[in-house]
């Protein structure tokens, strides 16, 4: 098994409206340890206590999903022409297909994962932008051994993406061991969104990421009650990423 762990103080800081909206990015095009890979092409975990709008600014080609942790946000688009409201554990995906203008909103005390996806821009560059809001209701959770998963993206779940081969899912773990049956030959991405981990002898706290690749399970041990979000992509996608080009 392989293990990268990208840890909360190594992540790229951003922010925007001078500190109003702050925020960590695990990957971004900035540095060695946070480039792009796979078909994930930007992740940021985003925060604001006060709340505060990001203005409108255009998008093209990629899989945009905000996914809403804590709090409220609102949105607003020039397909739409209107501000929509999204609660907690609500999720957005944008296909920015030729182009599209959108605006967001972080209410106070928010908290949210905005996450790009690389779906082949060489098909989706030409595609009309279209977008889907999904309420909490939408998604199925299942308990099991100390385990409640929740299947954004995958078999069964609503979510309908471009990006090839992407599985989204949450897991709230009580204190214990856990062994996660992944798939051997993707990257398993992970944010510890709240909790203590160890994870091959490696402890793990909020806010730090951290890539699997070669496993067929991925086992940890939850010191606390644990909020882990996972993705798994694979390790080469059968396309040409924006990312990998030489640029």
């Amino acid at each position: 098994m392989k293990l990268e762990i990208i840890r909360k103080e190594d992540q790229v800081d951003g922010q925007f409206n001078n500190g109003a909206i702050l925020e960590k990015r695990p990957v971004i095009y900035q540095g060695e340890k946070t480039r792009p890979y796979s078909n994930l092409f930007y992740w940021a975990h985003a925060w604001s206590e006060k709340g505060s709008t990001i203005g409108l600014h255009p998008h093209q080609g990629f899989e945009i999903l905000s996914f809403v942790l804590r709090g409220s946000i609102e949105h607003y688009d020039t397909k739409n022409r209107n501000w929509i409201p999204l609660k907690e554990g609500s999720v957005q995906i944008i296909r920015a297909g030729n182009g599209i203008s959108h605006a967001e909103k972080l209410n106070p005390n928010s908290s949210i994962f905005q996450i790009w996806f690389d779906p082949d821009l060489s098909k989706t560059l030409r595609l009309p932008a279209s977008y889907n809001d999904y309420l909490p209701e939408s998604f199925k959770a299942t308990q099991l051994s100390g385990e409640t998963t929740t299947l954004f993206k995958g078999e069964g779940a609503p979510i309908e993406m471009m990006t090839e081969g992407v599985v989204i899912k949450q897991m709230k773990l009580m204190p214990g061991k856990h062994v996660i049956p992944v798939t051997a030959d993707k990257v398993i991405s992970v944010f510890v969104i709240a909790g203590n981990l160890v994870v091959e002898g490696e402890k793990l706290a909020d806010g730090d990421f951290f890539k699997v690749q070669e496993a067929e399970f991925l086992r940890l041990s939850s010191i606390d009650s644990g909020w882990i979000f996972i993705i798994e992509s694979p390790v080469t996608p059968s396309y040409q990423t924006y990312a990998s080009m030489d640029l």
